[in-house]
Formats: C-alpha cells, sequence, structure tokens
C-alpha cells in the first residue's frame, strides 16, 4: 500500500465524507480500514481518519490536503484521473478511452479510499465503459479500502449484465467488504437483487463464468457464507432446515460470518451478535426483502418473530419497500401486524415509519393494495418527517402511491 493515492475530485466537502466512510468502515473491523489508520498510526477518530486520507494522498494534513486538491484543480483541465472519472460520469467511452491512451497507467492507478476506475465505472452501470477498462487491463479483482470491488457494485445494485461480464473476466465471488462475510452475493441479498444473487451464487468456482441459474446439479448456496441469513435470502429451505431445526435451536453456523451488517456508513452502526432469537428473526427480514416466501414461513414455524425489528426494518417494511408481494402475503398471513412503527435505513430515513410508508416509491399498486386491505392505518404520521404515507408519496412524486391511497379515501 505504498502507492499515493490520486485525487479524482476537488470539492472539500466530499473528501470529508470519504474519511467518514473510512471511519465507520474501520469500526465495522473491516481488515483494509483498520489498516489504513495503523499504516499512519493514526487513531480511530474523525481527525485519525482525515489524518489517514491526507497521508494516503502524500500530504502531512488535512489542510495540505485540500491545499494540494486545490492547486491540481487549477492546473489546466485537473490531473489524468479526475479527467479520467469526468469521463466516466458524462458516459463518455471516447472520452475516456483518449484519457487512457494519453497515460496508459490510469487503468490500474488508485484513486482516493483506493478506488480505481474499474470500480467508478462499474458504479456508473454503463457496461461499455466496464468493458473498455477491462480490455485494458484493469484489475477484476481490486478491492477498495473497503474491501468493495467491482462485482460487489454491480450484484449490490441488480445490473445483471455487469455482474456477468464481471465474472466472466474472472471477479472473486468469495471476498469480503465492510465486515465478514460481505461477499458481493450477500451485499446483493442486502438490497434485495435475487437476479444478481442468483447469478453469483452458482457462479461453478471463484472467478468462473455463471452456470444457468436453471440448471440442474448446483445449489443456489453454493457461494453463500454458510449462515441463517443467506440460507433465507437464497430461498434454500433444505439449507435454513440444517441450520436451525423444529424446535427453533441453531446449528452453529446459523449466527456465523456477519459482520457485514450495512453497505455503508450511512446506515447507523450496530453489533450482530449470536443470540438466537436475533439470528432467526434477521433471517426472516433477509427471505422478506428477496420476496422468498416459503423461507418466510419456514422460519416463521421455527420461532422466528415475523414482526421483528433486529436491524434498520422489520419484514413487512423491507417487503413493502421492495414490493415483495409473495412475501407481504405471507407475512400478513402469519399475522404481521400492518400498521407497526419502525426503523429503516439511514438513521434519518425510517423513524416511526410503517410498512405503508416504505411502500411508496416501490413502483407497484399491490403492496400498497394489500397493506390497505390487511388494515393498515394511512393516517400514522412517521416520527422523523411527521407525515401520513400520503405524505411521502406526494414528497417523493410517486403518483402510483398517491393514487392508489386516494382511490382509497387515504390521501
Amino acid at each position: 500500500m505504498s502507492e499515493v493515492e490520486l485525487a479524482y475530485r476537488d470539492e472539500p466537502d466530499w473528501f470529508a465524507d470519504r474519511a467518514a466512510g473510512l471511519l465507520a468502515s474501520a469500526r465495522d473491523r473491516t481488515v483494509s480500514a483498520v489498516e489504513a489508520f495503523a499504516r499512519w498510526d493514526a487513531p480511530l477518530t474523525e481527525d485519525g481518519a482525515r489524518l489517514a486520507v491526507a497521508r494516503a494522498h502524500g500530504a502531512d494534513s488535512w489542510d495540505g490536503l485540500l491545499a494540494l486538491v486545490a492547486a491540481q484543480a487549477a492546473r489546466d483541465g485537473g490531473v489524468p484521473l479526475g479527467r479520467a472519472f469526468a469521463a466516466i460520469e458524462a458516459s463518455d467511452p471516447g472520452a475516456l478511452r483518449a484519457e487512457l491512451d494519453r497515460v496508459p497507467s490510469l487503468v490500474g492507478a488508485r484513486g482516493t479510499n483506493g478506488n480505481d476506475l474499474l470500480g467508478l465505472a462499474t458504479g456508473s452501470g454503463d457496461e461499455r465503459l466496464v468493458a473498455l477498462l477491462l480490455a485494458r487491463g484493469a484489475d477484476v479483482a481490486h478491492a477498495n479500502v473497503h474491501g468493495w470491488t467491482a462485482l460487489h457494485q454491480a450484484a449490490s445494485t441488480g445490473n445483471v449484465a455487469l455482474t456477468r461480464l464481471l465474472l466472466e473476466a474472472g471477479a472473486p465471488v468469495d471476498g469480503s467488504a465492510r465486515g465478514d462475510g460481505g461477499t458481493p452475493l450477500i451485499v446483493a441479498l442486502f438490497w434485495g437483487k435475487r437476479a444478481t444473487a442468483e447469478l453469483v451464487a452458482r457462479s461453478p468456482e471463484p472467478g468462473g463464468a455463471p452456470t444457468d441459474p436453471s440448471s440442474p446439479g448446483r445449489s443456489a448456496t453454493d457461494r453463500a457464507p454458510d449462515n441463517l441469513r443467506a440460507a433465507a435470502g437464497l430461498g434454500d429451505l433444505d439449507r435454513i432446515a440444517k441450520l436451525v431445526d423444529a424446535d427453533g435451536v441453531l446449528d452453529l453456523a446459523a449466527g456465523a460470518r456477519r459482520g457485514f451488517y450495512r453497505p455503508h456508513g450511512g446506515f447507523p452502526a450496530w453489533r450482530p451478535s449470536d443470540d438466537a432469537r436475533e439470528v432467526r428473526d434477521e433471517a426472516v427480514a433477509w427471505a422478506a426483502r428477496n420476496d422468498r416466501a416459503d423461507a418466510i414461513e419456514a422460519l416463521a414455524a421455527r420461532g422466528a418473530n415475523v414482526d421483528a425489528d433486529v436491524y434498520r426494518g422489520t419484514p413487512l417494511a423491507w417487503a413493502a419497500s421492495r414490493g415483495a408481494v409473495g412475501a407481504i402475503v405471507r407475512l400478513l398471513a402469519l399475522g404481521a401486524d400492518p400498521s407497526r412503527r419502525g426503523t429503516f435505513g439511514g438513521p434519518d430515513h425510517g423513524v416511526g415509519a410503517t410498512a405503508l410508508h416504505l411502500a411508496v416509491g416501490c413502483g407497484r399498486r399491490e403492496p400498497i393494495e394489500l397493506l390497505l386491505a390487511a388494515g393498515a392505518d394511512p393516517s400514522i404520521r412517521d416520527e422523523r418527517y411527521d407525515a401520513t404515507p400520503a405524505g411521502w408519496a406526494e414528497h417523493f412524486g410517486d403518483a402510483t402511491a398517491l393514487a392508489v391511497l386516494r382511490e382509497a379515501g387515504a390521501a
């Protein structure tokens, strides 16, 4: 890690956010993030994070970093990595190709917090940019300071085409980001991205190309961390039965490798435990966000609480936010409270919000109709914005949700 990181943005607030993210990742015990502090003998504090970021860029202090970045920004056209990043932001393969022709070493350059152009291009979702960088020799296994790879990015956003492209290029599937067990498959399941999760799960070997999801002979959990939430998210009923028996007693593996619990520092800090009830209840939420109705029922039969809010969202809230109709139907049938308040997402998002609030923005009528039919109270105001579900729909411009609520006399 002796290579100096290059800036690809020049706003002071942006660097402050990168330092905050580094600190959050280190506090989550991400090995590479912890090492970034240890490298400069920096304490795990905000000032320590800023020092670590500054020193990684070759500056002696935070003020020195800001001065260095300002000087770079003042140069005609900025620095090469910044120009390449601008081409990515503009989705301009021609401009990116020109920068790579001018400075070929950019393809392997380390930017702030260890980000490279391949990861940044994957974040843009533009397959042309990713293909260009791969053709120029980008390292498909490169991980930034959080342990995050291009495959983590593609899988977590549900981009099937990019996930497939990266797997075929040899992207490793087993690396952890933001805590032990945070593989590309797990971050996809965290967001309820079933298609990319299954694609990664069926990769025949690390770095191998995926098989047809319908092909026989492979388990969907072949590439999953061997724990209950992964089995639940993938809907693997056989694995669920092995990890938790009919009396709710857990196998030791059920709660293992759960160091990953948030994809970025925008979610509040938490420490997963090995408490059997927590492990069971958390798994229901992972099944719900991935629309695995049978897994929800299997877990409920083994003692899981379908109304539990283990970490930032009840199963019904997650199902509603993802438009997971099958999960919503099953949860309601199992007695989930359609008007239950809970948390969700970042600390400034879901506070005292209901599933009906979270259904706003999912893009579907059915979740809202199902919740209303089950008796969800549309007059409840969340505790962060003091707004009803209709108020959320108006704020977010969700015409579909607002129309359904109005038709039901709930707006």
